[in-house]
């Protein structure tokens, strides 16, 4: 881990994540959802697109996307895409309010071979689940329940503390 460079840890408790199921794998889905969320002022956090399956129409793939807006913009984030149920072609929606983000910053978390294996090995050895996971050049960021994202920060900087110093 000689060219990583760990700046620290962020906590966000404000986060809920919406999840669309059951959409049509087809061109400018994504485009239709956010697009419709960007006109109510909503901003997006990570989003992460599963990859088409066999089901919904006779021949046709279906897929789900997941993303991360703040608890305040929920509401207006689930009406608008309820309200164009029909337009958007999804079967379901769900949320999930008892979540939290934490990220890891720093230059190189991507191509640093073994970051993600040590901020994940830290959350399992403090027995956090993962619920979702976005990388970028400078960040690596989880979705862990909010109940325990004060015990993973911890074992997260820990486990990064002790990988520096050697």
């Amino acid at each position: 881990m000689e060219k990583l460079l760990f700046s620290g840890l962020a906590v966000d408790r404000d986060v809920a994540r919406v999840s669309v199921m059951g959409l049509r794998d087809r061109p400018g889905i994504a485009f239709h959802i956010f697009s419709l969320l960007a006109t109510q002022q909503v901003s997006v956090d990570i989003i992460l697109q599963t990859a088409g399956t066999v089901g919904g129409e006779p021949g046709g793939q279906t897929m789900d996307i997941s993303f991360t807006v703040s608890r305040a913009d929920l509401d207006v984030t689930l009406k608008t895409l309820t309200a164009n149920q029909e337009a958007i072609g999804f079967e379901t929606i769900t949320h999930d309010i008892t979540l939290a983000k934490l990220s890891i910053i720093g230059a190189g978390m991507a191509t640093n071979a073994g970051v993600a294996s040590a901020m994940f090995e830290a959350l399992y050895e403090c027995g956090v689940n993962i619920n979702l996971i976005s990388t970028s050049e400078i960040k690596i960021t989880v979705l862990v329940d909010a109940e325990k994202v004060d015990a993973a920060a911890r074992a997260i900087h820990d486990k990064f503390a002790k990988l520096m110093e050697e």
